[in-house]
């Protein structure tokens, strides 16, 4: 199972959010690039990164910090955060992204989702972040009105190489990831799903490794508190 570290990146830092309110976010000392550096010094191979300035603007605001992290690191880095143009995806491509993740932009109009995956094949990630079992988008501003089951059912055969399930009352909160939900959009899903959200200690992350169709987890602010310790995560990265 692949471990993904996360960096959320705001006005150039690492940043974490708490149930992605902007207004409540933590901030880190160490820039994206050096704290891309120390994952990759510990042996982690995947990397998991939002613009969350991405995220609320619409534009590649942070491409160069990426085209750095790829460049130096050699990580296999998924990047999210506001991608909503083909355009967009295509200059996180040429940086050497190894997922560009479609959120928003791909709930709101499938048919962008679907030429995405056609232009762009094996690079696209669909991230779909829910709640109560409903799909939120716009940084999760808002509630699509969509069942996360029933959109999946509907974009199941576009060619999407990778799902990441979010439960947003989790993200944030280290009380363990939705694990159920999670189990009902992998049972479905075509491709292999990431975990995401919640992840509060090593026991998460091995729980993680039994379920059927889970290709990894993402860890963010239980790395940045202490509570899961490096040495002992990337010992469960395969």
């Amino acid at each position: 199972m692949k471990i993904f570290p996360a960096i959320d990146i705001k006005d150039q830092k690492c940043v974490r959010l708490i149930k992605g309110d902007f207004e409540n976010k933590t901030e880190y000392q160490m820039s994206p690039i050096d704290q891309a550096g120390k994952y990759r010094d510990y042996g982690f191979k995947n990397l998991h990164i939002v613009d969350l300035d991405g995220a609320l603007t619409g534009e590649t605001i942070n491409l160069d910090i990426i085209q750095a992290i790829v460049g130096k690191f050699d990580l296999k880095v998924e990047i999210g955060g506001g991608i909503r143009n083909l355009e967009s995806i295509q200059k996180y491509n040429d940086a050497g992204a190894d997922k560009v993740i479609l959120g928003s932009a791909a709930i709101k109009d499938k048919i962008f989702l679907k030429e995405a995956c056609k232009k762009f094949p094996n690079k696209i990630a669909l991230g779909l972040d829910a709640k109560n079992g409903y799909l939120s988008i716009s940084g999760w501003r808002e509630n699509s009105n969509q069942l996360t089951l029933d959109y999946l059912k509907e974009v199941n055969d576009y060619g999407v190489s990778r799902l990441i399930y979010t439960d947003i009352d989790r993200d944030g909160m280290k009380q363990s990831p939705n694990f159920d939900e999670t189990l009902k959009v992998a049972k479905i899903s075509n491709c292999p799903v990431i975990i995401s959200g919640g992840v509060s200690s090593i026991d998460d992350v091995r729980k993680a490794k039994n379920l059927k169709n889970i290709e990894g987890i993402i860890v963010g602010k239980a790395i940045y508190d202490g509570d899961i310790k490096l040495e002992e995560l990337v010992k469960e990265d395969a």
